[in-house]
Parts: structure tokens; C-alpha cells; sequence
């Protein structure tokens, strides 16, 4: 700030930079948005890459960069559209529950500017796990709240406490109960549309900035039918996303049990500080994850029974993706959003 700037100067440009915020339709900004620097002295190029179900998610963070919210803003924004949307049972409202028909929420992120982290796990009737996330990550010293703690911590800062059921995800729910096991109380239900098998499911959205700042947010409703208190990757910093603000973002979707194991987020960064494309480092982290898969996760092949997918950006704006099957994800980079196919391992018999 000049030296010069009187107090009511400097006021009225936070003022001004709170309206700006809240244009862009942005609660509890990282900071308000910024012009932009002239095109020839970006740092990098913007991109924001998400999972296959994040198209909606990198069109509106990429859109958000170009008029210069915070990268972090950006991506929660992005993939708030998935947490909201009751037609996504991954995530969010809508959100398959665990085994007692109760949807609990898991989400972390990173601010690469400030080296900051947030994560909240097993909250239920809260729908932005990811918003509450980057408000642990704002407003305190911690990083992870989890259960009851973490919904009292979101309701303080006005979040509803909401029923996350639809009439889908009860239903899918009920079918699953009832053909649990041919020996209980319950009658078996033919199979329908409805019936949902055991599915994992999320997404991850991350991105870098004209200036080069990188940001990466990571939100899901979990494995479905899950032990109730089960957690997987996506809040856990260094698993289900990573992100140094001198080299790039990483995170996954699919099998979390996988990816904590090798703390996939955090490896994928390494292997890009060491030089790697991220696609090549997305597969390197792949193939440790085979390697660390116990037996009973194998085929007669060798080949895991699951599915897991690392999306990589780096500092410069490049990227990519890789998956231990062919899979697909999305990405804004600079032209258009679209759907893209992964790199991968294995084919499928």
C-alpha cells in the first residue's frame, strides 16, 4: 500500500475489492480479485484440469482466473457446481451414503500462495465440504476437523444443516439394504435402474493462475455403503490432492484405500520436481500403487480389481492425467473446456 493512502483511501479499495468478490459470487474470498498483467509477462500459462465429471468445474475456475479471483477461489467455486448438483452421486448433495443410510462428506485443499491447507472428513448435512475446507485452511491454525467437530465448525460460519438424501440416493440406498444378503429380513429387490452397486467416486479440480500461482481442491461423498466413519483419500493432504507452489498440483479420484497408501498427491509433485510431464509422473505414481496392492485387490493377471486416476498441473501450465484403465478427464486450457482421455496402464479384458 502507498504511504501515502489515508485510512478512508484505503477503505474504499477494500470496499471496492470486497464488491469485486462478491460479483464473482465468491463467499470468504482468499483475497479480492486483481487485474491482471499484460499477457506478455505471464508467469504461465492459466489452465484448470478436473475429473471427467468436472467439466462444468474447470469452465468455471478457468473463467474465474481470466478475471483475476484467486486460485483458490476458483477451484472450490468449480467444484462447488458438482457438490450442489443432485444429479452427482459422488458428491455433495446427492451423495451415495454409508452402510446406514447417512451421507458423510470428505474434502481438503491447498492454497499454493500462502502454503496453506484445510480438510474436513465424515461431515454430514453440510453440501460444500470443499467451502468449509477452505475456510479451516482461512480462518484457523488447524487442518483437519472431522465428524461432529467439523459441522459445528461450519454451521459458526452460517451453513444450513440440510438432509443430503435424494430421492435417487435413498432409493439406491434402500435396493442396496435390501439385496445385502439372501439370509437377512430383507427381500431381495429385482434389479432396476436405481440399483447402484458399490461405486467410488469424486472429483478433483486444480489450477494455475497467469501469474503462476497453483491451487488444488479435492471433495467427495466416498465409497458408497461405506462403514459409517470411514474416511478415504480425498482429505488427506499429500493423498487425494498436493500442491507446492514451486512446481504444480496433483490429485485422484477412485479406490482411496489405494492411494493413501502411496500418498499419490504428494508423490506426483515429487515426480514433477524432478523433471517429469505430468502425465509421465501421473503414471510413475500409477505403477507404485500396483506395486503396494495386496493380493486380494489382484487378478489371476496381476491387474488391480479398481480403478484410480492422478490429474497433474505444473507451474507452467502444463498437464495432464493417468489411470490404471482407460478413463477420461477434463481440462480448460486457455482455448476451451473439454473432456480428454487419461494415459493409462492396462486395457480391460
Amino acid at each position: 500500500m502507498p504511504e501515502s493512502w489515508s485510512r478512508r483511501e484505503f477503505l474504499r479499495s477494500a470496499a471496492g475489492g470486497m464488491a469485486a468478490s462478491a460479483a464473482l459470487g465468491i463467499p470468504h474470498p482468499m483475497r479480492p480479485p486483481r487485474p491482471l498483467p499484460p499477457e506478455s509477462r505471464w508467469a504461465a500459462k492459466p489452465v484448470a484440469i478436473a475429473s471427467a465429471n468436472g467439466l462444468r468445474a474447470v469452465q468455471k475456475a478457468f473463467d474465474m482466473l481470466m478475471q483475476g479471483a484467486d486460485t483458490l477461489d476458483s477451484v472450490v467455486e468449480g467444484v462447488k457446481i458438482q457438490e450442489l448438483d443432485p444429479n452427482d452421486d459422488s458428491v455433495g448433495y446427492g451423495g451415495l451414503p454409508n452402510a446406514e443410510g447417512v451421507v458423510q462428506l470428505d474434502a481438503s485443499c491447498m492454497h499454493g500462495p500462502t502454503k496453506r491447507a484445510g480438510a474436513v472428513g465424515a461431515l454430514e448435512n453440510i453440501k460444500t465440504p470443499s467451502e468449509v475446507a477452505k475456510l479451516i485452511l482461512k480462518y484457523t491454525t488447524h487442518i483437519f476437523l472431522v465428524g461432529e467437530g467439523a459441522k459445528r465448525f461450519a454451521l459458526s460460519f452460517g451453513f444450513k444443516e440440510e438432509d443430503l438424501l435424494t430421492e435417487h440416493s435413498r432409493e439406491a440406498w434402500l435396493r442396496w439394504r435390501a439385496n445385502l444378503s439372501p439370509t437377512d429380513n430383507y427381500l431381495d429387490v429385482p434389479d432396476s435402474d436405481h440399483l447402484v452397486v458399490t461405486k467410488t467416486g469424486t472429483i478433483n479440480c486444480d489450477a494455475v493462475t497467469p501469474q503462476g500461482d497453483l491451487s488444488s481442491v479435492t471433495t467427495t461423498s466416498g465409497l458408497s455403503w461405506k462403514i459409517p466413519g470411514r474416511v478415504g483419500d480425498s482429505p488427506i493432504i499429500g493423498a487425494g490432492q498436493y500442491c507446492d507452489n514451486d512446481v504444480g498440483a496433483a490429485g485422484s479420484t477412485g479406490l482411496g484405500e489405494a492411494n493413501i497408501k502411496v500418498c499419490g498427491g504428494f508423490l506426483t509433485v515429487e515426480h514433477m520436481r524432478r523433471g517429469m510431464k505430468p502425465t509421465d509422473a501421473c503414471l510413475e505414481t500409477l505403477k507404485r500403487v500396483v506395486a503396494e496392492t495386496e493380493a486380494r485387490l489382484l487378478d489371476p493377471q496381476g491387474k488391480p480389481k479398481f480403478d484410480l486416476v492422478f490429474y497433474a498441473l505444473t507451474k507452467r501450465g502444463e498437464f495432464g492425467a493417468a489411470s490404471l484403465y482407460p478413463n477420461r478427464f477434463a481440462a480448460h486450457d486457455g482455448t476451451e473446456a473439454k473432456i480428454r482421455d487419461t494415459a493409462y496402464l492396462f486395457t480391460r479384458a
